[in-house]
């Protein structure tokens, strides 16, 4: 028992080890109870996980019960400890990747142009495909560089295009009726003079028309060509599913996609921490640092690209599906150098949508608004990216706050605490809805949150239970009262049943506020039940 508790103090006391598996097969003269119980009294002190594995057969029975009763999990077998110590690692490394979400608010923040999207996609009409042109124009309202696309109806203008556009270029189908060009003779490069152009506007024309009809050919579309070959042939996409709805995929691209089939999948919206996820998944990756002469790939950027295209899959539900190949990569540029959308019909039911898995940012919830005495703030639905602020308002409520909102007395650093912090600001907005109340500190000039509240959703029922917390020395300006009315509102448009809340009796002022909003209350011995119906 010494020689175990010994190692085992020793192993948790390094500052390498994240976790010690214990290992225990005994022999005859073994003291198996003795050893469970001095390890089960240093664990109580640890703060590292501890997993065990006895073999032995009915003969450990006893060391595994006194293990499992101070939560020291044992296993049979050593390997299947070390797989459950992966899980749990793999566990807490996404949830940090989560958690270090920098979400964007709104339109100008991503760099989106949602509007020109929206009218792009409404002037489709009834059609289900996109011309290139018009899949380019999406992506670049959304941040995403594309390459220059001209669009020429005759063989004369196609000259003139190519001409301002510099040679050498390449010719494509414009249509909006075929998605895929090469297949009816839609793509003729590299083209480097006026006769060149001539000659392929008019096979191209030919082709079309003898193998699926005129009537799909409305002309060409014209781009300088880059040389592909000090570069890399990405692929960016994404595709419906049925289950989990629109699916992020990234990997290698050009005309071998199907051959190679190096790619990864990812769910939306991305944060750059979980794009740099994504394409480490792919094989081409360990290229992207550069080899057999090709410059290494600024990597921040291509995260930012698949940032702002996961942006794009989760804002547009009408988009079905989006093929960029090849998105061109090497050392001086990123850019689309085609792509194709497919959108849902029209006349698709808003819940056969591609409204994906993880709901985004709910931007149409940020709204200005002005207290009493004058004052300007915005109210917002919270961020990931709040943590630090959200930390700085807890520095500015006094113990009767604290007291009121949370029955008790927590102290500040627990108020504090990371992991609480982050459970407050990264939340599913399908199951909570936090607004902040932000205003700019005309000291320092920087954001600070004056006011939380939160409606979280009950387990089993249609019913949200409310909170709210408002930084002492805002108090009194009806911030509460306004805050309570939002979440009301958001209460009716996500379609709850009813709000409830619970409310210390001494606590008149939140009484008065949910008075005021139109909550019925009822008194019980300690605490005030505030409800009311949607």
């Amino acid at each position: 028992p010494d020689s175990y508790a010994r190692a085992l103090e020793i192993a948790l006391a390094d500052a390498h080890t994240d976790a010690v598996l214990m290992i225990l097969s005994p022999r005859f003269n073994t003291d198996l109870r003795e050893i469970a119980l001095r390890i089960a009294s240093i664990a109580q002190n640890s703060k590292k996980p501890i997993l065990a594995s006895l073999m032995g057969g009915d003969g450990i029975a006893e060391g595994v019960a006194l293990l499992n009763q101070q939560g020291i999990p044992t296993y049979r077998y050593p390997d299947s400890a070390a797989r459950v110590f992966n899980l749990l690692w793999k566990y807490e490394e996404n949830l940090r990747g989560l958690y270090q979400t920098p979400i964007l608010t709104n339109s100008q923040e991503n760099g989106s142009d949602r509007v020109l999207v929206s009218q792009i996609i409404e002037q489709a009409g009834d059609r289900t495909i996109l011309s290139e042109p018009e899949s380019l124009d999406i992506l670049k309202a959304y941040g995403i560089p594309v390459i220059v696309t001209k669009v020429a109806e005759s063989a004369a203008e196609a000259v003139n295009l190519a001409e301002s556009l510099g040679y050498p270029v390449v010719m494509k189908l414009h249509s909006r009726t075929i998605i895929h060009k090469s297949a009816v003779g839609g793509v003729q490069l590299p083209l480097f003079s006026p006769r060149a152009v001539v000659q392929a506007y008019q096979a191209i024309e030919a082709n079309v028309s003898a193998q699926v009809g005129g009537e799909h050919f409305l002309g060409v579309s014209i781009q300088p060509m880059l040389e592909i070959d000090r570069g890399y042939e990405l692929i960016i996409g994404s595709n419906y599913d049925d289950q989990c709805g629109p699916v992020i995929i990234f990997g290698t691209g050009g005309r071998l996609v199907d051959i190679f089939q190096d790619y990864a999948t990812a769910l939306p919206p991305l944060n750059t921490n979980l794009a740099r996820r994504l394409l480490e998944k792919t094989k081409i990756y360990r290229a992207f640092n550069g080899t057999n002469g090709l410059k290494s790939l600024n990597l921040a950027n291509l995260e930012q690209i698949i940032v702002r295209f996961s942006h794009l899959v989760s804002e547009q539900p009408r988009i079905k599906t989006i093929d960029i190949n090849p998105f061109f990569a090497d050392s001086e540029q990123l850019i689309a150098l085609s792509a194709s959308i497919l959108l849902h019909p029209p006349t698709t039911p808003p819940e056969k949508l591609s409204h994906p898995a993880i709901r985004p940012y709910p931007e149409h919830y940020i709204g200005p608004w002005t207290t009493k005495r004058g004052l300007k703030v915005l109210i917002r639905p919270i961020r990931a990216a709040d943590e630090p602020l959200v930390r700085q308002f807890h520095h500015y409520l006094s113990e009767e706050t604290i007291y009121y909102r949370y029955f008790h007395l927590v102290n500040l650093d627990r108020q504090t605490a990371y992991d609480r912090l982050t459970r407050i600001c990264f939340i599913d907005y399908d199951r909570v809805m936090s607004l902040v109340v932000e205003i700019n500190n005309d000291q320092t000039e920087e954001p600070e949150i004056i006011a939380i509240g939160r409606l979280n959703k009950l387990h089993g029922v249609n019913v949200a239970e409310f909170d709210l917390l408002v930084r002492d020395d805002y108090q009194g300006q009806g911030i509460g009262t306004e805050l309570l009315q939002r979440l009301v509102t958001i209460g009716k448009k996500e379609g709850l049943d009813g709000i409830e809340g619970e409310i210390l009796s001494d606590n008149r002022a939140m009484q008065m506020i949910a008075a005021k909003v139109g909550f019925s209350l009822h008194k019980t011995a300690d605490f005030v039940k505030v409800e009311l119906e949607l």
